[in-house]
């Protein structure tokens, strides 16, 4: 069995603080993906588990056994870059076998692992090529096969899908959730900054911001559930609305008012004290839907339409400094620019986050 608990695991470089009090539990043969955007720390974080950069403080066990001072060599730990690093005058094999050649592995078990690992990466038929012979794809299978012949306790990826262009990154990502799905025991950790890749290939995805962690947790649970503003306009596209308010009532419902005459009857929880404050509503644009009643949440004017065919997305003029809202609605609509429209949603789909952006579910 094979997991990794980090215990207020922090990084610096001199002065400056690069992650804070880093506490992650994580099970045999989850994938966890950390997302977060550039400069976030997710990289470093990665590297520290794999041993490329000192632990400041706090610790990290492999199956309960503290590994800070361990070389990198000796985690059982195998890493797959962003550049895919193949040796180009060597063949796909060899690639492959490099690793085992210098472990002083037997001829024999160099072959079954090598041939084993390319079954699974469907790379067989490349096995004599030279890198320069295969295609983005197929180098970062390469790259990944050299990781999986080693037979590591733990894989992490970093950004492996970066330098490929969109329709062999969607092929690749495929690929490695069915390669997680074959190796259901392995524990991988994967580190991107594509949301997209975080919600499908993830068993439990951890939102990195400013050296913190923001929330931990299942994909839908981010999703339908996020911890505060950050995580609510970080995962999912395009990102949550998030409407100024003023709360109305409290109780087992929340009711708040906004500025253009929209309210909502919200089904969360909220305390005496909120009655007043200026909260923030958060709902998403694929949640709101054209209305003609006085039962709304917004009125607005349409800015701009993307008319998508299978969506249109409508961009609205922002208000009061706001930030522009969007709606995301299924099929075709012809809506004009400049038309205003009202919009409401299923008050099941709204959130609520107060003055510190955090959520009204979590506090």
């Amino acid at each position: 069995m094979t997991s990794l608990s980090l215990k207020d695991v922090c990084k610096s470089y001199g002065e400056v603080e690069v992650l804070r009090d880093i506490n992650l539990e994580i099970e045999q043969g989850e994938l966890i993906v950390f997302v977060g955007p550039s400069g976030c720390g997710k990289s470093t974080l990665l590297r520290m588990i794999a041993g490329l950069e000192k632990i400041t403080g706090g610790t990290l066990e492999i199956d309960d056994v503290v590994v800070n001072d361990v070389p990198p060599a000796q985690r059982g730990i195998a890493m797959v870059f962003q550049s895919y690093a193949l040796y180009p005058h060597m063949t796909v094999y060899d690639n492959m076998a490099f690793a085992l050649k210098l472990a002083h592995k037997s001829k024999e078990e160099i072959d079954k692992a090598v041939k084993s690992a390319a079954e699974t990466l469907q790379l067989t038929q490349y096995l004599d090529r030279l890198p320069k012979a295969l295609s983005g794809g197929q180098r970062q299978r390469v790259a990944i096969g050299r990781s999986i012949v080693r037979d590591p306790k733990v894989f992490l990826f970093d950004e492996p899908l970066s330098n490929l262009d969109a329709a062999l990154r969607v092929a690749t990502r495929i690929e490695i959730a069915q390669l997680k799905e074959s190796m259901p025991e392995s524990t991988m950790i994967y580190v991107t900054h594509d949301q997209v890749e975080a919600m499908t290939l993830a068993t439990r995805i951890v939102v990195l911001h400013g050296g913190d962690v923001e929330q931990f947790g299942a994909p839908l649970e981010l999703y339908e559930r996020p911890a505060n503003t950050f995580v609510a306009q970080f995962i999912g596209s395009p990102a949550m609305n998030l409407i100024e308010a003023t709360v109305t009532a409290t109780g087992a419902t929340t009711s708040v008012q906004m500025g253009d005459g929209g309210h909502a009857d919200v089904p969360i929880a909220s305390l005496d004290s909120d009655q007043g404050t200026t909260v923030k509503l958060g709902v998403r644009p694929e949640d709101l839907t054209v209305t003609e009643g006085d039962d709304y949440l917004i009125s607005a004017e349409v800015e701009m339409v993307e008319a998508l065919g299978e969506t249109t997305v409508l961009y609205f003029k922002s208000r009061n400094g706001e930030s522009s809202l969007i709606a995301k609605l299924p099929g075709i609509h012809l809506i004009a620019k400049g038309t205003t429209i009202r919009l409401t949603a299923v008050p099941e789909k709204l959130h609520l986050f107060n003055s510190e952006g955090k959520s009204f579910l979590y506090r």
